[in-house]
């Protein structure tokens, strides 16, 4: 499985960023994110078959991450961007909902997401 990630770079606080992750077939998809010193953290995930989601506590009502089935593409809208957001987002991939949420098979190359007070 191959992802490619795309859409990282620098923000002013309160910014916004979008991310995207196109993979070469049809899974369940999300993001994590993970900062030198701190274990790396769930984002967001989004079941291909239910179209169900779910996101971290930090994330939630700043992000939304949504698919587009016909691309395989998977997306990352963040808002409010905070400085604590800062970290190398990595698209990740797997064939159970539940696996993609705690340990994926698949992962893409990060992208940094800097985010400046």
């Amino acid at each position: 499985v191959q992802l490619q990630a795309s859409g990282g770079g620098l923000v002013q606080a309160g910014g916004s960023l979008r991310l995207s992750c196109a993979a070469s077939g049809r899974y369940h998809m999300g993001w994590f994110r993970h900062t030198p010193g701190k274990e790396r953290e769930f984002v967001a995930g989004i079941n291909v078959n239910s179209g169900s989601i779910n996101y971290a506590d930090s994330v939630k009502g700043r992000f939304t991450t949504s698919r587009d089935n016909a691309k395989n593409t998977v997306y990352l809208q963040m808002i409010s961007l905070k400085p604590e957001d800062t970290a190398i987002y990595y698209c990740a991939a797997d064939a159970i909902y539940s696996s993609l949420m705690k340990s994926p098979n698949y992962w893409g190359q990060g992208t940094l997401v800097t985010v400046s007070s």
